[in-house]
Order: C-alpha cells, then sequence, then structure tokens
C-alpha cells in the first residue's frame, strides 16, 4: 500500500511562495519512494513580490491558486484535509512558509500559525505521524 505524504504549500515562488525547487524536489522524493503525494495550501490571499526586483508590487495572489502550478492542478485547499488520511507531512521551505502559513516573517517569535495548518499540524502530531520541514518552513 503506497504511503499518502501530505505536502503543504504556500503559494509559488521563493519570496512569496513555496520554493519550487524544494517543492519539486519532496515531490519527486515521493514518487521515487512509492508514496502518493497529497499536495494542499491556504485558500487565501497574499502580498505578491516580482521575483525579479524581489519587491512586493501591491498585487495580491491566491496561495491556493498559485501552488496548483507546482502541483499541476491536483491539489486540495488544506481545510479539508485530515490527517486520518495521511502518514506524513512535508512543508518545503520558501518565504511564504513564514508569510503565508504564519506569520513569523513579521512578527518573529510572537508569531501565531494560520488555523487550518495549525490545526492539521496538531492532528498529525497528536497521531505520532512524522512532519518534515525543510529550509525556513520550521519556523
Amino acid at each position: 500500500m503506497r504511503k499518502k505524504i501530505g505536502v503543504v504549500l504556500s503559494g509559488c515562488g521563493v519570496r512569496d511562495g513555496s520554493e519550487i525547487h524544494e517543492a519539486v524536489l519532496a515531490l519527486l522524493a515521493i514518487d521515487r519512494n512509492n508514496g502518493e503525494a497529497i499536495c494542499m495550501a491556504p485558500n487565501e490571499d497574499y502580498p505578491e513580490t516580482n521575483h525579479l526586483t524581489m519587491q512586493e508590487t501591491g498585487g495580491k495572489r491566491n496561495a491556493l491558486v498559485e501552488a496548483a502550478r507546482i502541483a499541476r492542478g491536483n491539489i486540495r485547499d488544506i481545510k479539508e484535509v485530515k490527517a486520518a488520511e495521511l502518514d506524513a507531512l512535508v512543508f518545503p521551505g520558501g518565504y511564504g512558509a513564514a508569510k503565508n502559513l504564519c506569520n513569523f516573517a513579521e512578527k518573529g517569535a510572537a508569531a501565531t500559525i494560520q488555523p487550518d495548518v495549525a490545526r492539521l499540524l496538531k492532528e498529525v502530531a497528536a497521531a505520532k505521524k512524522p512532519i518534515l520541514a525543510i529550509c525556513i518552513a520550521p519556523a
């Protein structure tokens, strides 16, 4: 039976979403180990960054819509995902992990976690299933 590994994405792009290399390599590792990736992201807007200038544009992007670029459309709203469906949970890095999945980028140690992300993390931890956080994602 294939293990189902949740992959929590925060958008698409290192400065305002998931770091694409980390996300794709996590997906590749899951596939190469005969796992099934269950990609998910919050269905919320966040400030857009121009990845050429690394400056915020004043525009907005939606984390779920942008993360669908990485997941090739095979993605779910994190609100719909339960720990019982998963065998493990992976958080690729990228500044979106610190901006869109929580507010660590703004608040530091006083940060709070996006409510749906917090719920799933608590469920997975309570079930004693593995949680992997890459690069800045442990924040």
